[in-house]
């Protein structure tokens, strides 16, 4: 893991969709439309980004509906995954949720998505569910695993 200190985590803005849009596609096998980005901003949403040199290189989208958390989406440019930024990022909204009065924070991921997962245990979410064949894939379809992490 490289140093994350050299990283900064800030709110985004539409002006970063671009961005936004371009490391999602990068690094999901069926990424969000650019349109479906821009969605996730407005008063039920945290769109926070890991920046540095003024250059994005992840992102997070949470919704928060009262008590309730949900993680709809987390990014990093595949050249930088695996370096501390997916940790970041985790732990700054699941700190921001907590703050904001959360009693869970939520969240589904594709049963092949193994490094995700790990991610999520390692800040302490556990599986609590399973969508049947949620999720489409290049050659049929895989069950959501649902995950949560109580405060």
């Amino acid at each position: 893991m490289h140093n994350t200190e050299a990283y900064s985590v800030c709110v985004l803005s539409p002006d970063n969709l671009p961005a936004m849009a371009t490391i999602e596609n990068q690094a999901h096998s069926h990424p969000w439309t650019e349109a479906g980005l821009a969605d996730c901003f407005g008063p039920l949403y945290r769109t926070i980004g890991v920046m540095q040199h003024g250059e994005l290189l992840g992102f997070a989208i949470v919704q928060q509906i009262i008590d309730e958390a949900t993680l709809l989406d987390i990014c990093v440019v595949p050249a930088y995954q695996g370096q501390g930024l997916g940790l970041l990022l985790m732990r700054h909204i699941l700190s921001e949720a907590k703050q904001a009065q959360a009693v869970v924070m939520m969240l589904e991921v594709r049963e092949s998505n193994t490094s995700a997962k790990g991610l999520y245990e390692k800040v302490g979410f556990s599986e609590s569910g399973r969508r049947k064949n949620y999720y489409q894939t290049n050659n049929g379809n895989e069950d959501a695993i649902l995950m949560d992490k109580p405060f």
